[in-house]
C-alpha cells in the first residue's frame, strides 16, 4: 500500500514528439515509451506520475496535456529551459523510412518522488547522462517493485557489448523485466527465447516476460514458464503493443506483486496483458486502452 506522500507507479523515461515527414507534409504525435507506459497506467485507473525531460516549450505543453488528460502526473521536476526532444522519420518515396534524433536526456537523481512501483526503459536505461542519474535512482530506491523494458533502439544504445552490460546492470536491480523477442535477439543473439528469459533471471529478477508478436508471449520465474497465447485481432498497427502490455503488467504488480506467484497467477498476469495489446494494435497509433474498455471485453 502507498502512503499519502507517494504515488502507486513512478515511471521514468523519456517523452518526445514523433516527427513524420513525407512528401505531402509532416505530422507531430506524442511519443515515448516510458511516457506511452505511463499513459496506459493512467488509463486503467493507476495512481501515476512520470518523471521525464520535456522543454519549457509548445511541444512539451502538448506532451503534458496528453498524459495529463490520461490521468498522469507529470512531475514538475521534468520541466527544462531547453526544446522538447524530438525523433524524426522520413518517408521516402518508396515507403522506407531514415530516422533523425535530437534528445537531450538528463535529470536530476534527486527528483525521485517514493512509488510502491519504479518502472523505467528504452532510451531512458542507455543515452547518457540520464541513463548514469536512472541506474542511481533505481539503486536507491526502497520500492517494492522494480519494472524495466529495456525497448532497444540501435541507432541510440550504442554498440552491443555496452549495451547489454548496461541491460544487465539494470536487470539486476529489477524485480521484473519484461522484452520483445526483437529485444531479446539484439541484446542474445542466436539464443531460443526460453534460455534468454533463464539468463536475465539469473541476474536477480523474480519474473521475465518476453512478448513475441503474433505468438503470444512467455512469462517465466524461477519456479515456472508460462506461454501466453496470442490474441486474435485484425492488426492496424502494432504502435504501442509492448507499451500497452507493460502498463497491464504492471498495473498487475500494483494488486499482486511479483512474489511467490503460482502458475495460475502468472498466467492470468500474461492474459491480462496479451488482452490490453490487442486493443492497441486494433486501432491506428499508441491509442492505449481505458479501463472501461477492457471491462466491456470481459
Amino acid at each position: 500500500m502507498t502512503s499519502p506522500s507517494q504515488t502507486d507507479v513512478l515511471v521514468i523515461g523519456e517523452a518526445l514528439i514523433d516527427i513524420v515527414t513525407a512528401a505531402e507534409g509532416s505530422e507531430e504525435h506524442v511519443g515515448g515509451s516510458p511516457a506511452n507506459v505511463a499513459l496506459g497506467l493512467g488509463r486503467l485507473g493507476v495512481d501515476v506520475a512520470l518523471l521525464t525531460r520535456i522543454g519549457n516549450d509548445e511541444r512539451g505543453a502538448r506532451i503534458a496535456a496528453r498524459l495529463g488528460d490520461s490521468g498522469v502526473q507529470v512531475l514538475p521536476e521534468s520541466v527544462f529551459p531547453a526544446a522538447t526532444s524530438t525523433a524524426t522519420a522520413r518517408i521516402g518515396a518508396d515507403g522506407s523510412a531514415t530516422y533523425a534524433f535530437d534528445i537531450d536526456w538528463s535529470l536530476p537523481e534527486s527528483a525521485a518522488p517514493a512509488a510502491q512501483v519504479v518502472h523505467t526503459g528504452s532510451i531512458a536505461a542507455f543515452l547518457e547522462p540520464g541513463a548514469t542519474s536512472v541506474l542511481a535512482i533505481l539503486r536507491a530506491s526502497d520500492a517494492e517493485e522494480i519494472t524495466f523494458d529495456p525497448n532497444i533502439r540501435p541507432a541510440l544504445v550504442g554498440e552491443r557489448p555496452t549495451a547489454l552490460a548496461r541491460f544487465e546492470e539494470i536487470a539486476a536491480e529489477c524485480t521484473v523485466v519484461k522484452m520483445s523477442d526483437e529485444d531479446a535477439a539484439w541484446l542474445f543473439p542466436n539464443t531460443p527465447v526460453d534460455e534468454v528469459a533463464q539468463r536475465v533471471l539469473a541476474l536477480g529478477p523474480r519474473m521475465v516476460a518476453v512478448t513475441l508478436g503474433g505468438d503470444g508471449a512467455l512469462l517465466a520465474t524461477a519456479e515456472h514458464v508460462v506461454r501466453i497465447p496470442p490474441v486474435r485481432v485484425d492488426v492496424v498497427d502494432t504502435i504501442g503493443a509492448g507499451d500497452t502490455f507493460m502498463a497491464s503488467l504492471i498495473r498487475s504488480l500494483v494488486e499482486t506483486g511479483s512474489r511467490d506467484l503460482d502458475e495460475a497467477a502468472i498466467a492470468s498476469i500474461g492474459r491480462a496483458a496479451a488482452a490490453a495489446a490487442a486493443v492497441t494494435v486494433s486501432r491506428a497509433g499508441a491509442d492505449l486502452p481505458w479501463a472501461r474498455e477492457l471491462a466491456a471485453r470481459d
